[in-house]
């Protein structure tokens, strides 16, 4: 009688052992592996193990620190006809949110320094601009046209715009008269 008690008790531990085993198994609830379950009632959820990694065999993707803005600049040219060796009344605007915005400066500053009929010459995003004039020398003997131009970085915009210049008009003499980056920025969500 003794075994058999033994073997009726030991089927009793087996069976309580077989049904309480899915409880031990699954004791992190609804939440994938790697995660334990948050929350009250009716308001339940799921947070990384701190030191898991996140979520077991899935790798957690990198999670973005900010955005990178375009920066516009513009360069805006007085179009009024002007006497000979007479500057010619330009604007400038660097770093700028929106190309309406780098625009409207640039026009503005033109006014500012006597401008009559200011357009806007150049817009750029994300680079660098330089204008080339005629040397004053150049200007007064006869005239001369000035010239932008944009490119990655402010040497070859500036090499550009010499170049460009000196082309004109049978061969000018020319010199850098501006030059200015408007890169985009990082700003960070943080």
């Amino acid at each position: 009688m003794s075994t058999k008690f033994s073997e009726v008790a030991m089927r009793l531990v087996l069976m309580l052992l077989l049904v309480s085993a899915p409880c031990l198994v699954f004791a992190e609830g609804r939440c994938p592996p790697g995660q334990y379950p948050i929350g009250g009632q009716g308001a339940g959820g799921c947070a990384p193990i701190p030191g898991s990694g996140g979520g077991g065999s899935e790798s957690s993707a990198p999670v973005p620190t900010g955005k990178w803005e375009t920066r516009w600049g513009a360069v805006a040219e007085d179009s009024a006809p002007r006497a000979a060796g007479t500057p010619l009344a330009t604007g400038v605007s660097e770093s700028r949110k929106s190309k309406r915005e780098a625009n409207s400066v640039a026009l503005e500053e033109c006014k500012k320094v006597g401008g009559k009929k200011c357009t806007v010459s150049i817009t750029y995003h994300n680079q660098c601009v330089a204008l080339a004039d005629p040397t004053l020398e150049q200007l007064k003997a006869r005239g001369g046209k000035s010239t932008g131009y944009s490119a990655k970085t402010d040497e070859d915009a500036k090499a550009l715009a010499l170049k460009r210049c000196e082309s004109l008009d049978g061969g000018q003499q020319c010199r850098i008269i501006y030059s200015a980056c408007s890169l985009s920025e990082f700003k960070s969500f943080r």
